[in-house]
């Protein structure tokens, strides 16, 4: 979690991001790679290419595109000479590429050696916030690396509660790994083992059981059980996050066919754009 990667569209949500992916820097001893996507000009423009206004006619065609990319650049440096107030001593490099926004967000992971994405999300309302989602969500599904998405400000980043929701029945290969990742920067935050009982599946003292077995197998430490109910995981996860007020999420997701539904990456969709604290997914074999 050193060489941390953040999309931006210049929104809110996205300086949010930015804001935390300092913060951890500051943390992991890591650097930041801001991105921004130019998508082509035209109606398929979005939250990510919102910088110039609409395409005139005429001659226009061809002197936007050179405004557009030096009015781009110089937001980019204005947010990387940000970085020297809020995080002095972090590296903070931009980058600006134009092409598909997912695509060129998984070209840049490959090219610098990415292990996290921060991108900022926001639970689906308006048309551009839509935007801004759904490549959140389809990074979600996508990148090799975990993305944490962020839809609030967090002035002060300190994680003193993880939510780690799972069903606990079994422990694929992997499955652990982004966890032990977040433990290991931040060793003294409460890790809290979360399981949803939908539609009364299982008595709740035997599944504080079943926590508890998973818990020892795996040698977890500074760890507490917690079962609830709901109609639907993501709903228990959201409301069990908000009741601890958890500083993170942590989601491990595999699209495998077969596997628990706390496995698929719809309900890590759903709570990363849907719960206030960070949520951070990422996939294992």
């Amino acid at each position: 979690m050193k060489n941390i990667l953040v999309p931006t569209d210049f929104s809110p949500e996205a300086h949010y991001a930015y804001e935390v992916a300092l913060q951890l820097a500051q943390h992991t001893g890591g650097s930041v790679t801001l991105l921004h996507v130019l998508e082509e000009l035209g109606d398929s423009g979005g939250g990510f290419s919102s910088v110039g206004g609409p395409v005139g006619g005429g001659g226009l065609d061809q002197i936007f595109p050179i405004k557009l990319i030096e009015a781009t650049k110089y937001r980019l440096q204005t947010l990387q000479e940000e970085a020297q107030i809020r995080a002095e001593g972090v590296p903070v490099q931009h980058s600006l590429k134009t092409g598909a926004v997912s695509d060129s967000i998984l070209r840049a992971i490959q090219k610098y050696g990415i292990d996290l994405v921060v991108m900022g999300a926001r639970a689906h309302g308006g048309l551009q916030h839509l935007f801004v989602s759904s490549h959140a969500e389809q990074m979600i599904r996508l990148a090799p690396c975990p993305v944490l998405t962020v839809k609030h400000e967090h002035a002060q980043f300190e994680v003193r509660n993880i939510v780690f929701p799972f069903d606990f029945s079994g422990s694929p290969a992997g499955a652990l790994d982004g966890l032990r990742q977040v433990q290991a920067v931040f060793p003294q935050a409460r890790l809290h083992l979360l399981h949803v009982l939908v539609g009364h599946q299982v008595e709740p003292s035997r599944q504080q059981e079943q926590i508890q077995r998973f818990a020892l197998q795996h040698r977890l430490t500074n760890w507490q059980p917690a079962v609830v109910e709901a109609d639907r995981p993501s709903t228990g996860i959201e409301q069990y996050a908000h009741s601890v007020q958890s500083d993170w999420v942590v989601m491990p997701t595999h699209g495998r066919s077969g596997l628990s539904t706390w496995l698929r990456p719809s309900v890590a969709e759903a709570v990363a754009t849907h719960a206030f604290p960070p949520v951070m997914t990422y996939h294992f074999q």
